[in-house]
């Protein structure tokens, strides 16, 4: 039987594991989106250790996602202003479709609501269909669309989506 597990990111190991996890994730699902020059500028940005230790320094809170003790995806996720914002949920490309994302949104669904939080807001990529599809069939809602320079003639061009909760 599987099992899903969560499991905060308090140490550098756990770090790195993030980072790996990253590595592998976004080449494999971004790049046909955004391009490989993209995403490795935002690997590096974003994703490397250092940025990750940075992030959890200013209050995100990453958790790393485990199926029969093996990492299938992480997430972070950094609470405010009745909001919970998800800034990453990623799922390895081998085990996506399984209900992983589903068991993660109803995770952090409760996180929000112990911490007395409204809703669950995120950014995805327009292109990124299947995702926002998913997204959607969780309850989320898109609520604006948004252009973000992120440095080095890269930009995020994503979709807000809220759920309230």
């Amino acid at each position: 039987m599987s099992t899903f597990e969560v499991q905060k990111v308090v140490d550098k190991k756990q770090i790195k594991t993030v980072k790996i996890l990253a590595d592998e994730i976004w080449t494999e699902h971004f790049t046909p989106i955004i391009g490989s020059d993209q995403v490795d500028y935002m690997l590096l940005k974003f994703q490397s250790e250092a940025a990750i230790l940075e992030q959890i320094n200013k209050g995100y809170m990453y958790f790393l996602i485990s199926n029969n003790q093996m990492n299938i995806g992480y997430m972070a996720v950094n609470p405010g202003n009745n909001t919970l914002f998800l800034s990453k949920l990623y799922i390895r490309s081998m085990v996506r479709g399984k209900g992983y994302g589903r068991q993660a949104i109803h995770f952090l669904q409760q996180l929000a609501q112990q911490a007395r939080l409204k809703k669950i807001t995120l950014g995805v990529n327009k292109n990124n269909t299947n995702t926002i599809k998913a997204y959607q069939a969780l309850g989320f809602k898109i609520i604006n669309s948004v252009v973000k320079d992120i440095g080095e003639g890269f930009v995020m061009d994503d979709y807000q989506m809220e759920k309230l909760l």
